[in-house]
């Protein structure tokens, strides 16, 4: 090959790789991932309504990607100061409510 050939070549390499690198950045940031991380956006305010609309009300302390069964997990501090996990499928349906005494929620940081 041609000194010439061969730059052009691995130009074409270098920007394939870059390409490739930043796909896969921008498709593990997704607001679609399922590993168990914080909600944002869209997903998480419908999330945050379905689980406010159940619970009666109260304050957000997590909206995030279930790690342990459903889809979406909401936890609410509702005004007695019980912390109610809220569960839901891809659809926003509730599948499962339950008292939450792990204590893994912040302050909360959205009142319904």
């Amino acid at each position: 090959m041609q000194r010439t050939t061969k730059l052009i070549a691995g130009g074409a390499l270098t920007v394939a790789l870059i390409g490739a690198g930043a796909g896969m950045a921008v498709a593990g940031s997704s607001d679609e991932s399922s590993d168990g991380g914080a909600l944002s956006g869209p997903t998480r305010e419908k999330a945050v309504a379905a689980a406010l609309e159940v619970t009666g009300g109260g304050r957000v302390s997590e909206a995030e990607h279930a790690d342990d069964g459903g889809t979406y997990s909401v936890e609410v501090i509702v005004e007695s100061g019980r912390h109610i996990e809220v569960k839901l499928d891809d659809n926003f349906h509730v599948i499962k409510q339950e008292n939450d005494d792990d204590g893994s929620g912040s302050d909360g940081s959205d009142r319904g």
